[in-house]
Order: structure tokens, then C-alpha cells, then sequence
């Protein structure tokens, strides 16, 4: 219900992500029954795997996180993490509010026992594969505990969901050496050391689209700031590019010839083709898909989230987030042994 496009576009996605995967034993379309209804194709949606649950309300996007949670009991965005936390459903797939979905993450479908936070992974296109950035946008404010937790969730869903073998982690900052950073970083930097990590370091900015990490932690201040200026770039290019190309017919018989890649490239960096981002460290898979997403987007964020579960990511991360919090007590305790000598 939380889309740009209404309910259409999500029905006409969960058709297609439904025609093109048959393992999906069901879909829930969460939502204002009315809405729903008016908003199927003429002649209806026949497929069993598909069934309506009514909720009432819905959390729009300027609506604080909190606020929703508490004065939108009957949302669809809190009906369907409800259904999660029951067992009812394995996946929750939202286009709504980020804040409120996380909130609703966090508070209703619940965190993993062990993970003190959760956080959003963005899977970004570079030349050749793509990289996982976290936090994408949740947690402004961490702790570097917060920051090795992050890089351990994101070590596992590299590893699952991309099938890298051996995922390059690394914590964004302004050098690669060991003393560059700010007291976060530093901190977070020694903390990912301790951990069974393929831990590189300090990556730069310049690193990020290269074939140098897998796995780029920071804060979710930094991280939104990176996820938002790659995307704005991309589209930037583009343009530029487009209307170089057309300044004379020459260039656009070079355009023409050259068709064929652009396409390409332009496919690679498709959004639409990655879904959303999952919402790492919940009882159950969480993906925010983009509030502007059409239907094909609808359908590539059902795809990955059907793959996450079948994955079972979540008891991967519950057993290595518990291997990987003991570490990190003894690392925390000998860091602290070692200011305090200082």
C-alpha cells in the first residue's frame, strides 16, 4: 500500500514473480481489501497461491517511524510483520515508509537473538559483480560493536545470496592505513580484525567500484550519503552522455553503432533488476523495495527475497553472530586494557 504507483503496480509484479517461480507456495497481498479489489486486472487474478489480508490503515511516507507503530496498529505494513512474527509468513516485502519498515522490523517481526541491531544492506553494481554496502541507511549513530556485527551479517548474505566464496571486508574510511579514521572507524577497524572475516581493512572511496572488496561497513550516516551520490552519479552520466552523443550526426551513427552496449550497461545498472535492499538481523527476511518501483521491480524484489529465505540466512547469521559476539567481548575487553594502560 506504501507505493509511489498504488496497489496495480505491486499486483501486476507479484503476477509476474509468481509466472516466473513456482517453489512460491504463497503471496499475501496486505492491504485495504477495497483497494486491492478495484486495482486487479479486468477479468481478475486467478492463481490460488494468492490470498487478500485486510488492514485498514496505512503508514504513509512522511510518517515518523514510531508514530506509526504506535498510532497505525491495522497498517498493512504492520498486519504483514505481524503475519512474519507469527510464522505465518517467512518474508516480508514492503515499498512503504524505510524508516517504519525498519522500526516495524525491529519491534514487531524482532531481532535475531544476539544481533543488538539491525541494518540495511544495499547491493550495488560495480564492473564484473557487485558489492554489499552496510549500514545503507539505518543506524546514524553506532557503536563499533555495532559496525563488526554489520560486517558479519553482510560477510553472510555475500556469501549466500551472491555466492562469494570468500567476501573482501573492509570499513569505509579515509585512508587505507591503519591509523586513518575517525574514532568509530579505528575502533571498528580492530574490533573486524578479531573476527573469522576475510578482513582487508580501511577501504577508500575509490575502492568501492573496483574488483578490491565485497563487503564495504560503516555507519548508516555514511552509508545512506554513499548510496545516494552513486545513484545520482549513474543517473548524471547518463544524461551527460545522452546528450553528448546527440550534438551532431556523427556522433549519434556512433551511438547507433554502440546501441548494443550502452543497453548493457544500462541493464547492469538497473535498479529494478536488484529489487530492493534486505533488512538484515530480523526473525524472519525483510526487503525495502524502492517506493517508486514498477512492476517489474515488485517482481525482482519477490525473486531475491524468495532466494534469501530459501537460503535460510537467518540461522547462519544466528550461529555466527554468537560465534563472533565472543570474539568481539575479548576484543573489546583487551582494547580497553590497552587505553587504559595508555
Amino acid at each position: 500500500m506504501g507505493g509511489d504507483h498504488g496497489c496495480a503496480v505491486v499486483i501486476a509484479g507479484v503476477k509476474q514473480a509468481l509466472a516466473e517461480n513456482k517453489e512460491i507456495s504463497r503471496i499475501y497481498l496486505v492491504g485495504n481489501k477495497a483497494d486491492i479489489h478495484a486495482a486487479l486486472p479486468e477479468g481478475g487474478f486467478r492463481d490460488h497461491r494468492v490470498k487478500v489480508i485486510h488492514a485498514s490503515e496505512v503508514v504513509e511516507m512522511d510518517d515518523k517511524p514510531i508514530v506509526a507503530l504506535r498510532k497505525k496498529k491495522d497498517s498493512s505494513m504492520v498486519r504483514a510483520a505481524e503475519m512474519v512474527a507469527e510464522g505465518k509468513a517467512d518474508a516480508l516485502v514492503s515499498l512503504g515508509n524505510t524508516g517504519s519498515l525498519f522500526a516495524t522490523g525491529t519491534f514487531k517481526v524482532g531481532r535475531i537473538d544476539g544481533v543488538d541491531r539491525g541494518c540495511i544492506a544495499t547491493v550495488i553494481p560495480r564492473q564484473g559483480n557487485e558489492f554489499v554496502l552496510v549500514d545503507a541507511g539505518a543506524n546514524v549513530e553506532c557503536k563499533p560493536f555495532h559496525l563488526a556485527q554489520f560486517a558479519v551479517m553482510g560477510n553472510i548474505y555475500s556469501r549466500a545470496v551472491l555466492k562469494r566464496k570468500n567476501p573482501r571486508v573492509g570499513v569505509l574510511s579515509i585512508g587505507t592505513e591503519d591509523s586513518k579514521g575517525n574514532e568509530l572507524s579505528l575502533a571498528a577497524f580492530q574490533l573486524c580484525k578479531s573476527l573469522d572475516l576475510n578482513f582487508i581493512g580501511n577501504v577508500e572511496g575509490h575502492d568501492l567500484f573496483k574488483d578490491h572488496v565485497d563487503v564495504v561497513v560503516c555507519d548508516g550516516f555514511v552509508g545512506n550519503i554513499v548510496l545516494k551520490t552513486a545513484e545520482s552519479l549513474a543517473v548524471a552520466m547518463f544524461s551527460m552522455l545522452k546528450r553528448e552523443l546527440m550534438q551532431n550526426a556523427k556522433r549519434q551513427f556512433g551511438a547507433m553503432l554502440a546501441k548494443d552496449a550502452f543497453y548493457a550497461i544500462r541493464k547492469r545498472m538497473d535498479p529494478e533488476v536488484y529489487g530492493g535492499a534486505p533488512m538484515l538481523g530480523f526473525n524472519g527476511v525483510v526487503l525495502k523495495a524502492h517506493g517508486s518501483a514498477r512492476d517489474r521491480a515488485v517482481a525482482s524484489a519477490i525473486r531475491v527475497t524468495a532466494q534469501t529465505v530459501k537460503t535460510q540466512i537467518n540461522q547462519t547469521i544466528a550461529r555466527e553472530i554468537a560465534e563472533a559476539n565472543i570474539k568481539l567481548a575479548e576484543a573489546e575487553k583487551a582494547l580497553a586494557a590497552k587505553a587504559a594502560k595508555a
